[in-house]
């Protein structure tokens, strides 16, 4: 398991990894590269194909541990990482179930509805920072949350709330991402090859009034899977399931039976 946009594995993610372990399930937590405890540079950096590559070298990396077997292994993500879980798990077979909560599903329509304005001058300030890397070579920065009325790469009061506490218990982590981040994860869709999944077991959590991620394009996007699969609908909001109970547990136990049910 590894955690959403920009977030590393100390913000909350033992909550699930504990339970998961409790019921007997191995558990692998990483962070992205370029993010926590991981090398690479530039620092924040978050292109979806190479977070993509890090849960397959994950995977790859786990199988060969003498606790695991290599034919019962399940991908579990949430928020940002839980659309890059469901992307690859339309290709890498070795997947026999998986698990995403409160999924990035359409990047550039999701975007635009959350924050309209806000896109369209982003899409110029993108175009002027490809045009400053190509000849100075310089890379940029964005803040991944801000108070109200302050540019970031999620504009809501909610998310800049979440983070900064959450940052409290993450020494780690960074409010920022490279401005050429943003550009590619626009451009990510993540749900193109949902249909693809099957017959792997899905099963998609979504926190009904979630003001990140809209539910109706969530549900969209889970209706053009393929069984088997499931949905959970928990009337929350987008962070609540991290650290507020009864969602917490709620989407934790989703998540174990899930997984006991499928890889048992």
């Amino acid at each position: 398991m590894a955690h959403g946009f920009s977030a590393v594995k100390e913000m909350y993610l033992a909550n699930f990894a504990e339970r998961f372990v409790t019921a007997g399930l191995v558990t692998l937590v990483f962070d992205f590269r370029y993010f926590g405890d991981s090398e690479g540079e530039p620092r924040g950096q978050l292109f979806p194909h190479e977070q993509r590559e890090d849960y397959r070298n994950a995977i790859t990396w786990i199988c060969d541990h003498p606790q695991v077997d290599p034919v019962r292994i399940g991908l579990w993500g949430t928020s940002y990482s839980g659309g890059v879980a469901l992307h690859l798990a339309a290709f890498d077979k070795r997947i026999k179930a998986v698990v995403v909560q409160l999924p990035s599903v359409h990047n550039w329509e999701t975007r635009r509805r959350i924050d309209p304005d806000g896109f369209d001058k982003a899409t110029t300030f993108l175009i002027q920072d490809r045009f400053a890397r190509y000849k100075t070579g310089v890379v940029n920065y964005f803040n991944v949350v801000a108070p109200e009325g302050e540019p970031s790469a999620i504009p809501t009061t909610e998310a800049y709330e979440w983070f900064m506490h959450a940052g409290g218990i993450a020494p780690n982590w960074r409010n920022q991402v490279t401005v050429e981040s943003l550009e590619k994860i626009r451009e990510f869709d993540p749900v193109g090859p949902i249909h693809l999944i099957a017959p792997t077991p899905l099963l998609m959590i979504v926190a009904e009034h979630d003001s990140l991620i809209p539910s109706d394009l969530v549900i969209a996007a889970y209706e053009r899977a393929l069984d088997p699969k499931a949905l959970s609908m928990l009337p929350c909001g987008h962070f609540d399931v991290y650290n507020t109970e009864p969602w917490l547990s709620k989407a934790a136990s989703a998540g174990v039976d899930w997984f006991m049910r499928h890889l048992g």
